[in-house]
């Protein structure tokens, strides 16, 4: 060979190597042909870790109030997610990337995320218990209202592992979902992953709407454990058993292509278009730097329209997540008018109400499931972008009404002669439900149209699929701290409920769909393509 032409072929071998060691893909990368039915065997994760989400989101805010942290400090508490979306998410991804274990890339950390969620719902689900042996008290469950230190420390710990472990799933488990989707297209694979999310969004809300598991399984309750711990306690166990048998599945039927297959591909690839024998040499690499530097330093090569879609992006979870972390004791305290600490009639309605929120957001998982199938023709006729912005509006409307209703509903109780026994008016619940069915709506377009917009801009303009959708976490991330640290003490300075923050939401709400019908870029609704990314 001559000269040239081996350092030509050199240059195509490293060049195809590098861009697997930057995240991407050969030329040809080998696929291995998949069946439909194995591909969506290979997404059952996401079932079990969103049936793990659904319980976190409707049970563990009212429930760590039960331990004696106060309403404010609750919120802190979900400060961990963002901060684990921001750090963990990117440098798991860049890792995965270059993961050379024969099992391929993404399923070792698949694996290593669930068996650190299972050690978190064990922790979180027996903390009362691990207080009560730490000292909190002496006395039973029914006899103590007071604060349990030991077992809130305890309670935190967990959630924040729980974070970090499902945040170390999702990345990886999205990944894997793109490299086998194969001859059936990312798109029809996003489809399948979200609806296994939505499944487990519907069985998790509806585990975390009963308030029989302590019946079920009468040795929950423990000295340190009464009904409501003992209810949160069965559905999390069961949350475990069902998190290992997804992941189970996931393993088996996710037939993953190792790292060196596909650089063996990329060598094939540059040998095919030189025409020439290698001549086996040691390509050479380049110094890595982390992987969230390189994430970074990438930003600059964002296409131009990215930033109005981050500052909508970031206008509407600032608008959606004051409810998103508040909806159930909402239900408990505004609606029920319950009170976690308060005397044994309050905390009996407090649990009804989270009980029902929970139910609430059942209705809510299965609205949000049929409308995904919606949003492609609904975008085609209207455009995503006056879809986006019209949600937007819907949502700002939505905000203000909840305000009405937990107004409503306190008002009546105030009023009311006899105030006992504690418990909501049915005009009042059917409204709130139907309030929490409705809600269904914009919240499946704010998974899908973001994403959607994102993918096109990178598509039309360049930039990177994955550095985009990485930025967009960002956008919302940033508004999950901003309500985590600020929802709490504002509440506070209005009687400790939990309408102030939603009248703010609802005026972030108007601002965002305003905002959104000048900057939003224009995009054609015949080249909208949904990509129904879901999660947190």
């Amino acid at each position: 060979m001559e000269k040239g032409q081996k350092v030509e072929l050199e240059m195509m071998e490293t060049t195809g190597l590098e861009k697997i060691e930057a995240g991407g893909t050969a030329e040809k990368p080998p696929v291995r042909p998949i069946s439909l039915m194995r591909l969506v065997l290979a997404c059952a994760v996401a079932g079990g870790v969103q049936y793990g989400w659904a319980l976190q989101l409707s049970l563990l805010t009212p429930y760590v109030q039960t331990l004696g942290l106060s309403h404010a400090l609750s919120s802190v508490m979900w400060i961990c997610g963002p901060i684990a979306g921001f750090v963990v998410q990117p440098c798991v991804g860049y890792w995965s990337d270059r993961c050379r274990l024969a099992i391929g890339r993404r399923r070792p950390f698949i694996l290593g995320g669930c068996l650190l969620i299972c050690i978190a719902v064990i922790v979180i689900g027996f903390s009362s218990d691990i207080g009560f042996a730490l000292g909190d008290t002496k006395l039973h469950c029914k006899d103590y209202s007071g604060a349990r230190v030991h077992a809130a420390i305890v309670f935190v710990f967990g959630f924040w592992i729980l974070d970090f472990s499902n945040n170390l799933v999702q990345g990886p488990a999205r990944a894997l979902m793109a490299d086998l989707s194969g001859a059936h297209g990312c798109h029809q694979a996003n489809a399948i992953f979200s609806s296994w999310m939505a499944f487990g969004n519907i069985i998790g809300y509806a585990s975390g709407s009963t308030g029989a598991w302590h019946k079920w399984f009468p040795f929950l309750m423990t000295k340190a454990c009464c009904e409501a711990c003992a209810n949160l306690k069965g559905a999390f166990l069961i949350a475990m058993i069902l998190l290992l048998t997804s992941v189970a599945v996931t393993v088996i039927f996710a037939n993953e292509v190792p790292l060196s297959e596909i650089e063996a591909a990329a060598k094939e690839t540059a040998l095919d278009t030189s025409g020439s024998t290698v001549i086996e040499t040691e390509s050479p690499k380049k110094e890595e730097n982390g992987g969230i530097l390189n994430f970074f330093r990438s930003l600059k090569d964002l296409p131009p329209g990215m930033l109005s879609v981050l500052l909508v992006t970031c206008l509407t979870w600032l608008s959606w997540f004051p409810f998103n972390m508040y909806d159930t004791d909402w239900m408990g305290r505004e609606i029920y008018h319950g009170e976690p600490k308060g005397t044994p009639s309050q905390v009996s309605a407090y649990e009804r109400g989270v009980r029902d929120g929970a139910f609430g957001l059942l209705l809510n998982s299965v609205v949000l499931a049929g409308t995904s199938l919606l949003i492609q023709p609904v975008c085609r006729k209207f455009s995503a972008r006056m879809v986006w912005v019209m949600t937007n509006v819907v949502l700002s409307i939505l905000m203000a009404v909840t305000c009405i209703i937990g107004t409503w509903s306190i008002k009546d109780f105030n009023n009311a002669s006899n105030k006992l026994p504690v418990t909501a008016e049915k005009d009042v619940r059917a409204v709130a439900l139907s309030l929490f069915t409705v809600l269904g709506f914009p919240l499946a377009i704010l998974y899908s149209i973001p994403f959607a917009v994102t993918a096109q801009l990178a598509a039309t303009q360049g930039g990177g699929q994955g550095l985009c959708v990485g930025v967009l976490n960002i956008s919302i991330v940033i508004p999950q701290v901003i309500v985590s640290l600020g929802a709490g003490p504002w509440d506070a300075l209005f009687g400790k409920g939990n309408t102030p923050a939603f009248a703010v939401a609802s005026v972030v709400g108007l601002v965002g769909g305003i905002v959104g019908f000048f900057k939003l870029p224009r995009t054609s609704g015949s080249s909208f393509k949904t990509i129904a990314m879901g999660g947190h």
